[in-house]
């Protein structure tokens, strides 16, 4: 399986760099998880690819150019993107982006060959197929409707946090899967806004330390994800010096194979 976090930010010299803004994974040059950066950061193949995105949330950060990714291919989709989500947070995209105002409602929508988009509705807790992989999700600790979950495609398996605070189902799902080669897992705030972190339902390295605690595979890959720009620097040095073994900042543009 190979992961890449599209990059987001653009530094003064026109070049993307490592600061974090917009959540976006794309899988294997097919699924995407989540859609932050998916119009703006994509390869041509990884556009000609990529029909089938999970949204695991609503946040603007996880949904900001999906509609524009979609705008951008719709004379051209010979099929529609199909757009994964609980029932939920379906129904949010709905009410608060694909409403007509913000953008139009393009579920509603085809070209002369297909529809350009469809939602695709999936439940927590039960196995659901994207494309080649097999995924379980289950709600995770956050200020919005929130999954976390499991991507399986026969050989490997990667776990995937999103955005969470302390959790505890996402932990049972991950410890009693056979196999995990790795896990993403966020890291939001340094450890002086602990407070602002549990309100916003995220995690510090600390918090993170914690939570790695309640997991009992070993020898995986760790990768720490979601880390806010402003701190990026102050979060790595947070998280090494927890002493984890194979834990790390993932790198934005660099795609990961397990």
């Amino acid at each position: 399986m190979k992961i890449k976090l599209l990059p987001s930010t653009i530094d003064a010299h026109g070049r993307a760099n490592a600061e974090q803004r917009l959540s976006c994974f794309i899988v294997d040059e097919r699924v995407a998880i989540d859609a932050g950066s998916i119009a703006i950061a994509t390869s041509d193949a990884e556009r000609a690819g990529v029909r089938d995105i999970i949204i695991t949330h609503p946040h603007m950060d996880h949904v900001a150019t999906l509609p524009i990714f979609i705008d951008d291919l719709f004379g051209t989709l010979t099929e529609p993107i199909r757009v994964h989500a609980t029932e939920e947070v379906i129904r949010l995209l709905e009410r608060d982006i694909f409403n007509g105002t913000v953008y139009p409602p393009f579920h509603t929508f085809s070209n002369k060959r297909t529809r350009v988009m469809e939602f695709v509705p999936f439940r927590a807790g039960r196995e659901f197929s994207v494309a080649h992989l097999r995924v379980s999700a289950v709600p995770v600790n956050h200020i919005v409707p929130t999954v976390g979950m499991i991507l399986l495609d026969g050989q490997k398996t990667v776990a995937f946090s999103s955005d969470t605070s302390a959790t505890e189902e996402f932990w049972r799902l991950v410890n009693r899967t056979p196999r995990v080669d790795a896990l993403l897992i966020e890291a939001s705030f340094p450890n002086a806004l602990a407070e602002l972190a549990q309100n916003s339902g995220h995690l510090t390295p600390a918090a993170l330390g914690k939570e790695l605690r309640k997991l009992t595979h070993t020898d995986l890959e760790i990768l720490a994800v979601h880390l806010k720009p402003t701190y990026r620097e102050q979060l790595i040095e947070q998280l090494e010096a927890l002493g984890v073994p194979r834990l790390s900042a993932m790198q934005p543009g660099r795609e990961y194979s397990w």
